[in-house]
Parts: structure tokens; C-alpha cells; sequence
């Protein structure tokens, strides 16, 4: 016999008057709980993105970590030699001036680009009518391709008397500075950096504008109403809060003139003999060149450990200034 409606059956416990139905609320609460917060990307997006890192970066890394050890030609068939490339490297004297290179080129190119840098940055971030067109100019090079840039330089290194910077400088009555500047084995190397200098002051320089613009006014105003001189501004205001951006400049730079590569071989291609060779033209060189596609792997594998570890000090550094600046 049907019942009544509100009344109890045998089947459904009787409840109370007024209360809800709760049939099937546990089993959509539960559902719920089950339910994918839709901040979190789901799996299926992130593994082809992985797929794609492991293929074009894990595997040939790890690749190139394993041909370090042996000698490898590039084709064909190639045995296990264990530490012998390394050997080879410590004896190679080539290599070992490359490596004296590179730290000369890097300095210079730290030091110089970024002191250049900060006084552009400083230079622009004034009132002056013309700044934003100055920071277009400045920053223009950045963007040029290196090879590009390294063949512009040729030319204004150009040993001919009346071309490029001979020209100029004896068009100034400076005829006795003309140099064979990329020939010269004494001038090659630091006329290499002052291409990359050049090329890049204007990307050290937005880095300090952003750091100059991010200085409060305030500050400096209540220095000027203590007495404080433009220099004493600069160094007890400006300086200690432009610490993160001085850490990104040293370390992009730092990284940059280390593995240093398109100007150096464009330019000079290691020369001349090996007075602008560098760490990263060697290890072309030996792979391309003479096809010892094995050493050059373990050349390649020093570089990287050497940038690390100088870039680790470096970072460790300098993060513990900016805490104390």
C-alpha cells in the first residue's frame, strides 16, 4: 500500500517535522571535498613542457657530461678515457693562457661596463628634457646582435690610417695614438672589451635607473635639509639602496664575460696567435676545427663548473651586502 505523503515506511526512518531531506548530501559533499582547486594548472599542461626541457636541455647536458670522458671524434664509434681530456687541459698551454685571458676580459668588462652604466643611469635620471630619447640611444646596442656589433668594431678598429678611430684621431691631430688595434697582440684583448662595453653599458644602465627611480625622495630631501652635499647624498642615500640592482649587474656581467663568445670570434678570432683566445674559443675551436669533439666537452664542462662556482661566491657575497647595506 503506498503511504502518505510525510508519513514513515518501513524503508525510510521516520524524521522529525520540518526537517530536511538528506538524501544523497553526503555522497555530493564528499564529491566536493574531491573537487580540484582551479588555481593549480593540472598535469596534462605541465608534462609536454617537461617533455620538451628533458629533450632540448637535460639530455644533451647530461650527454655532454658523459663525452668529457671519452674520445669522442663526432662520428663514429668513440672509447672510454676516462680523466685523460682533463689531463690534457691542465697541460695544454693554450688552453691555460685562454683561461688568463678570460679572467682579464671579464674584468675589465665588469668593472668598466658597470661603472659606465651606473653613470649613465645617474646622467639620465635627471630633469633633463632629453632623457628619454639618451636612454633609447644608450640602450639601442643591447639589442644589436654581437656579430653584427663585432663587425661594426672592425671597421672602426680599421688599421688604415684614414678610416674609422685612425682616422679620427688623426683627423685631431692625435696621429701618433693610431693603432692596429685588433692586430696588436697587447691591444686585441682590451679592444675586444671596450666592444663589449659598449654594447652592453646600456643594459647595465636601465638596471640602475630602475634601482635610482626606486629610492625615495624623501630620503634625500631630509639629507638635504641635514646639510648633505650631492656626493654625501650619493653615498650614504643612493648607494646602499641601489645593493639588489649592483647584484644583478655583477652577476649578468660577471656570467656574460666569462663565457664570452660572438664578439671574441668575430672579431679576432682568438688572435692574433692567441692574445684574445678565451675559454669559450678554444673549446669551438677543439670541436669544430680538429674535431675532438670529447675534450672539447670537458673543456666545456671546466667553463660550466667555473662559472658556477664563481657565480655562487659571487651571489653569497653579495646578498650579504645588501642585507647590511
Amino acid at each position: 500500500m503506498n503511504s502518505l505523503p510525510g508519513t514513515a515506511t518501513s524503508d525510510t526512518p521516520p524524521r522529525a517535522p520540518g526537517q530536511a531531506a538528506t538524501s544523497g548530501a553526503p555522497d555530493r559533499t564528499r564529491r566536493g571535498d574531491r573537487r580540484r582547486d582551479p588555481t593549480v594548472p593540472p598535469w596534462i599542461f605541465v608534462v609536454p613542457a617537461l617533455v620538451v626541457y628533458a629533450v632540448v636541455v637535460l639530455y644533451p647536458s647530461l650527454a655532454g657530461v658523459g663525452y668529457a670522458f671519452t674520445d669522442w671524434s663526432g662520428v663514429g664509434d668513440f672509447g672510454f678515457v676516462g680523466l685523460d681530456n682533463f689531463r690534457t687541459l691542465l697541460g695544454d698551454d693554450r688552453a691555460l693562457r685562454s683561461v688568463g685571458n678570460t679572467l682579464l676580459l671579464t674584468l675589465a668588462v665588469v668593472v668598466v661596463q658597470n661603472t659606465v652604466g651606473l653613470l649613465l643611469a645617474l646622467g639620465v635620471n635627471t630633469g633633463i628634457r632629453s632623457r628619454a630619447l639618451l636612454r633609447v640611444i644608450f640602450f639601442a646596442p643591447a639589442v644589436v646582435s654581437p656579430v653584427m656589433v663585432a663587425f661594426l668594431w672592425k671597421y672602426v678598429y680599421n688599421p688604415d690610417d684614414g678610416a674609422g678611430l685612425n682616422g679620427i684621431l688623426g683627423a685631431l691631430g692625435l696621429g701618433g695614438l693610431r693603432q692596429d688595434w685588433l692586430g696588436d697582440p697587447s691591444l686585441a684583448l682590451w679592444s675586444v672589451a671596450a666592444m663589449v662595453v659598449w654594447q652592453y653599458a646600456g643594459y647595465s644602465m636601465v638596471i640602475f635607473l630602475a634601482g635610482l627611480q626606486g629610492v625615495p625622495a624623501d630620503l634625500h630631501e631630509a639629507a638635504t635639509l641635514d646639510g648633505a652635499g650631492t656626493w654625501q647624498r650619493f653615498r650614504y642615500v643612493t648607494w646602499p639602496l641601489l645593493a639588489p640592482a649592483l647584484t644583478i649587474n655583477l652577476m649578468l656581467s660577471t656570467i656574460g664575460g666569462l663565457k664570452l663568445f660572438d664578439q671574441v670570434y668575430a672579431a679576432t678570432n682568438g688572435g692574433p696567435g692567441t692574445a684574445s683566445e678565451t675559454l669559450s674559443t678554444v673549446l669551438y675551436k677543439e670541436a669544430f676545427v680538429y674535431g675532438k669533439f670529447g675534450y672539447s666537452t670537458a673543456v666545456a664542462l671546466v667553463l660550466a663548473l667555473f662559472v658556477a662556482a664563481v657565480s655562487l661566491v659571487q651571489l653569497r657575497f653579495l646578498r650579504a651586502r645588501e642585507v647590511t647595506a
